[in-house]
């Protein structure tokens, strides 16, 4: 349990670039790659690991995950966006991801979208999704003990694994029922052409 609780200290789960994080005015890619680089350097599992990329960004760009850039400049709103992708590419393709942001860039470009107000509002989400996510483990460990109770198992190493094993299965879960809501999406957006 011990270890459970300095891993979550160790995730800095409330760790986000927030909107006033950003100037106001336009940054250049190396700028952009900064700014997460910084935000995020604490997240990362190795330390040569990558947050943001040159490659990255360019893919998103011609994919089209973001609308276009004017200038070689990325707005405010860029970034927001960019961020987005960041936090939705641990768990979906780039493909589930355009579509998932498809209307967010449609409803942005054609200026009815106040994204930096919308962006807030994902952040108040994530801090609530934070403190479930901490009640929830707590669940999920004493779920662990109890079954390794029944095979009357001590052994540090399976109880770690039964724990991992428990852990991404619900990754999986929330993964899956992203993408049928993502499918969803898909459809409406079928229907509305």
């Amino acid at each position: 349990m011990e270890k459970i609780k300095e891993i979550i200290n160790q995730l800095e789960m409330n760790q986000q670039i927030k909107a006033e994080d950003i100037p106001d005015l336009d940054l250049y890619m190396d700028q952009v790659i900064q700014l997460f680089e910084r935000n995020y350097a604490t997240s990362k599992r190795k330390e040569d690991e990558k947050i943001l990329t040159k490659t990255m960004i360019n893919n998103y760009a011609k994919g089209k995950l973001f609308f276009p850039i004017k200038n070689k400049r990325y707005s405010k709103e860029h970034i927001l966006l960019i961020n987005l992708i960041y936090q939705l590419k641990g768990g979906l393709t780039l493909h589930d991801i355009k579509l998932t942001l498809e209307g967010l860039n449609d409803l942005q470009s054609e200026g009815v979208l106040d994204l930096e107000t919308y962006y807030e509002t994902y952040l108040t989400v994530l801090e609530n999704n934070t403190e479930e996510f901490k009640d929830e483990l707590q669940e999920k460990l004493h779920s662990v003990e109890n079954e390794m109770k029944k095979i009357d198992s001590h052994q540090e190493e399976l109880k770690n694994v039964l724990t991992i094993l428990s852990f991404v299965h619900m990754s999986n879960l929330y993964r899956k029922t992203a993408e049928k809501l993502i499918d969803q999406l898909l459809l409406a957006n079928k229907e509305d052409e």
